[in-house]
């Protein structure tokens, strides 16, 4: 039993030494290792259990091979967990707007939960992503709409509808696509107290033979905040990515805050919610700030008939 213990030790150091070393060389560049890349802080776990484990029982080369894959894992997830912040005093005192954001499942024909929770939540910004031009019909004729009078819909390519309602005007509207799949949808919001930069995302999913495009999705996000630098911003959708992944590192290395992570929730994953017998394991859709925007309050919540759990967020600006 010892043998067999020690060889599978070896075996998932080895495993997750690949990982990292493809990691240092073609960070999401492959398939299988970008998957694996987005979730970074639940991969390695094993490792922690071999090292303990031969430290028990005095296997000292596996312990310090285990040793080394355990201080990677603590490099790559360090940032996001030290990530957390203190609301700024300048934004306590400012009102606040209710967001709410929901990647809907393009394979959910019923917007009935959601309309439920539209109905108790009452947010003042809508956005929902893998829409269908019947969520729509849904959502307006149950009357969740009739308070989010500024609109905007992509009715495309089943995986990439969109839906956005807002109380307060939409303006400059401008979509960005990939092979004819939008991504990125930006605009400003005009606020009682400012006008923001608003934006939604939805990236496409890093599986072969996908990547590539979702690759150069994100890299046009962050094209676009390097070229515009947008602020103060809000910006808000399914990345598909975590910051496990190098594009979303890009997009949050530009300035930009990850609004959960700053409000000390790195671990309120959102996909999936179908896994049997397991909670959601990694976190992709994300609510993200820059400049005199500052998300107070943010919270998931089981999204009906989705994969993925929808988010709430409170969104404080200061005055201009």
């Amino acid at each position: 039993m010892g043998l067999l213990a020690t060889a599978l030790g070896w075996l998932i150091v080895v495993l997750l030494a690949a990982v990292v070393l493809v990691r240092a060389i073609a960070w999401d560049k492959w398939p299988i290792f970008t998957e694996l890349d987005s979730g970074i802080e639940l991969l390695f776990l094993p490792a922690w259990v071999v090292l303990l484990g031969c430290l028990f029982g005095k296997r000292w080369w596996l312990a310090g091979a285990a040793a080394l894959i355990c201080v990677a894992q603590v490099i790559y997830v360090a940032p996001e967990l030290l990530a957390s912040s203190a609301i700024p005093a300048a934004v306590r005192s400012e009102p606040t707007f209710r967001l709410f954001d929901a990647n809907v499942d393009q394979a959910n024909h019923s917007m009935a939960g959601y309309i439920a929770q539209l109905k108790s939540y009452r947010p003042d910004v809508l956005t929902m992503e893998e829409t269908r031009p019947e969520d729509y019909v849904q959502l307006e004729a149950a009357g969740v709409l009739a308070d989010l009078p500024h609109q905007y819909q992509i009715e495309c390519c089943v995986s990439r509808g969109f839906i956005i309602a807002s109380r307060y005007p939409l303006t400059h509207i401008k979509v960005f696509s990939v092979e004819g799949l939008p991504y990125l949808i930006t605009s400003s919001l005009v606020l009682p107290n400012r006008t923001v930069n608003f934006w939604v995302v939805h990236t496409t999913a890093p599986t072969a033979p996908s990547v590539s495009d979702w690759n150069q999705e994100l890299d046009g996000v962050y094209n676009q905040l390097e070229t515009v630098h947008p602020r103060p911003l809000l910006m808000v959708g399914d990345f598909n990515a975590t910051w496990g992944n190098r594009g979303f590192r890009a997009i949050l290395s530009t300035g930009l805050t990850d609004a959960a992570a700053a409000r000390g929730q790195p671990f309120a994953f959102t996909w999936s919610q179908f896994l049997p017998l397991l909670p959601p394991i990694i976190r992709i859709d994300h609510v993200v700030t820059g400049g005199a925007v500052t998300v107070t309050e943010i919270q998931t919540h089981l999204g009906p008939g989705s994969d993925h759990r929808d988010i709430t967020a409170s969104v404080a600006t200061a005055s201009a």
